[in-house]
């Protein structure tokens, strides 16, 4: 489970968040939208452990129990997927995604064959040492999403990752990672502008 709790953001004078208490169950996906400039990105950056000097915060993070406010970003087993796919350009599509595989899985052959399964179940088998450059935008958003999971984070934050697709990829693709999230049994945070991303409208959050 994911809590916020207590949560005040300030800008300067300006109460821009808050206060703000809810919780996410594992595979549940919690959706927040609000205007441009209501605070939305900048939620999403405290609870990863990117925090502004701009702004002031107040409040409690906690996941699975655990209070992780103060840890760093890398401790915290929270993943990040943007409206960008992010991938590496130096890197193959497969490299992309054993970059995010768990330092303690070791083996060259595990580490590829678990990279080559996931690509098969996103419909990118035998693409490993393509160059991302020559994949669809769909293609690439799989790979983004695939590599966001497979670093098989605790939670899961969607900051709107589908407004860049068209609309038949943009179905498609939103059914692909909100699938993907109920079999990893993990909370999510989607942010959106378009209600038709909203798995359950009794799990929204309007800013």
């Amino acid at each position: 489970m994911l809590e916020v709790c207590g949560l005040t953001i300030h800008r300067g004078a300006q109460l821009l968040i808050g206060p703000l208490d809810f919780a996410v169950s594992a595979g549940q996906i919690q959706a927040i939208m609000g205007p441009s400039g209501s605070g939305k990105s900048t939620l999403l950056k405290w609870m990863i452990g990117n925090t502004d000097t701009a702004f002031r915060y107040r409040g409690d993070l906690q996941l699975n129990g655990q209070r992780i406010t103060t840890l760093p970003t890398e401790q915290r087993h929270i993943g990040i997927l943007f409206q960008d796919d992010l991938l590496f350009p130096h890197m193959s599509v497969g490299r992309n995604l054993a970059f995010a595989l768990p330092a303690d899985l070791v083996g060259a052959r595990q580490r590829r064959q678990m990279v080559d399964q996931v690509l098969s179940k996103i419909g990118l088998a035998g693409m490993h040492d393509r160059d991302p450059a020559t994949l669809s935008g769909g293609q690439r958003a799989r790979a983004s999403v695939a590599r966001a999971l497979m670093a098989q984070p605790h939670a899961l934050l969607l900051d709107e990752p589908f407004s860049r697709l068209d609309a038949v990829l943009r179905e498609q693709f939103r059914t692909f990672v909100f699938d993907w999230i109920a079999r990893q049994n993990i909370p999510a945070i989607l942010v959106t502008h378009d209600r038709a991303d909203i798995p359950d409208p009794s799990l929204l959050i309007e800013l």
